[in-house]
């Protein structure tokens, strides 16, 4: 009987997948750190920050404004992770000698599970999904972005955050090798962020500084275009506005971000 019920819903969800005739239809996969979700992951009870959310919840992540886009169905399937970086760490509270036990998952992680809530029957080798946005990671923004004690951190150097590129980069070749186009941000404009209010805020040992930064924003956009010609990379935060941590987006700023999003897939399918 169980076997039954599992074919006919099986069937029932083919059925489904098969009435998607627009890429707009499709659920779109998010990934990615705090701008792309607010909360932090749990895992065995156990939680960076203690569990918290970006403004303790009075927030809008670029996921949640994806939902609530009308441009869109809001079939938004969202693996991201608040405070996470493109390679898997333990969280390093200021202070501490030791990290953890609490931590966050890698991008490739959080892509794998993502896909696998669109794998498809009988083979789990196609997706019902046709792009993945791809948010900003926190390598090298600040001191606990590196899962070893703050005390033992210093700021990126260029050939690190050329590392933190490859990174993202190999994610994006992973999607792409799933037949799933991955959608990069534009960082935001370093003037439009305060970094040092955001450092005293959260008790940082010290955050990413203006060069460093604009070398950042600049080598991703530059890399991803060049290295990665099935991709896509969008000028979402434009005119970005922070929530008055001097990070975290507002919540028309995320709206607008998701808008931007939503006109590109919306373009494509017009193709």
């Amino acid at each position: 009987m169980f076997k039954k019920i599992l074919i006919l819903t099986i069937s029932m969800f083919g059925l489904t997948v098969l009435a998607n005739t627009s890429l707009t239809d499709y659920p779109l996969l998010v990934i990615g750190a705090s701008y792309a979700n607010g909360s932090t992951p749990f895992n065995n009870g156990q939680s960076p920050l203690g569990g918290i959310s970006v403004n303790f919840g009075s927030y809008v992540s670029l996921g949640q404004a994806l939902i609530r886009n009308r441009q869109l169905p809001g079939y938004v399937i969202n693996e991201a992770e608040a405070g996470a970086t493109t390679f898997s760490r333990s969280w390093c509270p200021t202070g501490a000698t030791i990290c953890g036990p609490a931590g966050w998952d890698s991008y490739e992680t959080m892509l794998n599970k993502a896909l696998s809530r669109v794998a498809l029957p009988p083979t789990f080798t196609e997706y019902n999904a046709k792009f993945v946005v791809i948010s900003m990671a926190n390598d090298c923004l600040h001191s606990d972005a590196f899962g070893v004690p703050q005390s033992e951190t210093s700021p990126c150097t260029h050939e690190q955050i050329n590392q933190a590129i490859d990174r993202m980069i190999a994610v994006g070749n992973s999607a792409i090798s799933k037949g799933v186009t991955p959608i990069f941000e534009v960082l935001p404009k370093y003037q439009d962020l305060d970094l040092n209010l955001f450092k005293s805020l959260f008790g940082l040992e010290w955050v990413i500084d203006e060069a460093s930064f604009n070398y950042l924003r600049d080598q991703m956009k530059s890399r991803i275009t060049n290295e990665l010609p099935q991709a896509v990379i969008l000028n979402v935060w434009k005119k970005f506005v922070h929530i008055g941590d001097g990070l975290h987006p507002s919540p028309h700023t995320s709206k607008r971000a998701a808008k931007v999003i939503a006109e590109y897939i919306e373009s494509q399918a017009k193709k």
